[in-house]
């Protein structure tokens, strides 16, 4: 393996994507936890972009780190949460939890160590953004627009549940 500017690229953005999802396990404001989730979703794209799938990139950017952000955000902010009741976590527990994701770390990284992979021609690079939407509006047409009725669906039962979460809790006070 040797020392690039690509592989130091990627060794920063993957370690800010993990310092994101630990940030996101430990933090206690749902604010900073957004925040933090915000700060992987774009190191992701930044690996997407090392990867040459800028398209990909962009709809990361905008479509979790935007958009699925704000609804996480509003969908945690919507409902009533008391966590009074839930116990303090332990020394022990975090300890035991530090041991296995530093084994799942060693286990991965000693999986795909030596893994040899044969370099195969593509014309992955070349106008992968044109690639892309032909393949979506020609193959996947039906998938596509199935899922964006199963997102208005989503949408409109968040809508519905939150509407009556709130007539509940206006009638109790």
């Amino acid at each position: 393996m040797t020392l690039s500017g690509e592989l130091i690229a990627f060794m920063g953005l993957a370690l800010v994507a993990i310092i994101g999802g630990v940030l996101l396990l430990n933090l206690n404001k749902v604010v900073h936890m957004v925040i933090a989730l915000v700060f992987t979703f774009i190191s992701i794209a930044g690996i997407y972009v090392l990867l040459s799938a800028e398209f990909i990139a962009v709809v990361q950017i905008l479509i979790y780190s935007g958009a699925i952000t704000i609804i996480m955000l509003f969908g945690i902010m919507l409902t009533r949460h008391n966590d009074q009741d839930m116990p303090k976590e332990g020394w022990v527990r975090k300890f035991f939890l530090l041991i296995g994701v530093i084994g799942f770390a060693a286990v991965f990284y000693f999986g795909i160590y030596d893994l040899d992979i044969p370099a195969a021609q593509t014309t992955l690079h070349v106008n992968n953004t044109e690639q892309i939407g032909k393949t979506i509006f020609s193959k996947y047409t039906i998938p596509f627009e199935l899922t964006s009725v199963v997102l208005l669906v989503t949408l409109i039962g968040a809508i519905i549940l939150a509407k009556k979460d709130d007539e509940k809790g206006a009638e109790n006070e």
